[in-house]
């Protein structure tokens, strides 16, 4: 079992075919037993990536429609939500103003960190980080976070 906090660039991955689709899929695997934490924000991110694709015409709007509701189901289920505290959101100013980062992304690191320091301060492993954007798996790593790219998996 392992503890994996997944970013918007890598979730959407499960909903959208693309490099590294595989490896995301792989993190749900039932006899892995892992948690998958998101943020509340990466719902509004993967809703908004699938419909701006299929505006985009890179996917149908069938398939754009039957992701989002997948998305929906999941969420119920399958993932660990942390919502927004006003200590994540402090801690993201100061990690956007530190990476330049954007807003969005500082609060994905943010929260991030949080879980981290709340898996060692319970004697628990440390949270993978898991990330499709390189500056922002930059940032997480100068914060101590291990990092994965998803892109890296064919």
């Amino acid at each position: 079992m392992a503890f994996y906090y997944v970013d918007s660039s890598a979730l959407v991955k499960r909903y959208i075919r693309e490099t590294g689709s595989a490896w995301v899929l792989s993190l749900f695997d039932p006899s892995l037993n892992n948690d998958v934490l998101i943020a509340a924000i990466t719902g509004v991110e993967i809703i908004a990536a699938i419909i701006r694709r299929a505006r985009g015409r890179s996917i149908s709007t069938t398939d754009s429609t039957l992701a989002c509701v997948q998305f929906r189901s999941d969420l119920q289920s399958d993932y660990q939500v942390v919502e927004l505290t006003e200590s994540i959101i402090n801690s993201a100013m100061v990690l956007a103003e530190t990476y330049a980062l954007r807003g969005y992304d500082a609060v994905q690191l943010a929260t991030g960190c949080a879980i981290n320091a709340l898996c060692t301060a319970n004697s628990f492993s440390s949270v993978i980080f898991v990330s499709a954007d390189n500056e922002l798996n930059a940032a997480a790593a100068s914060e101590g976070l291990i990092v994965e790219n998803p892109n890296n998996y064919s």
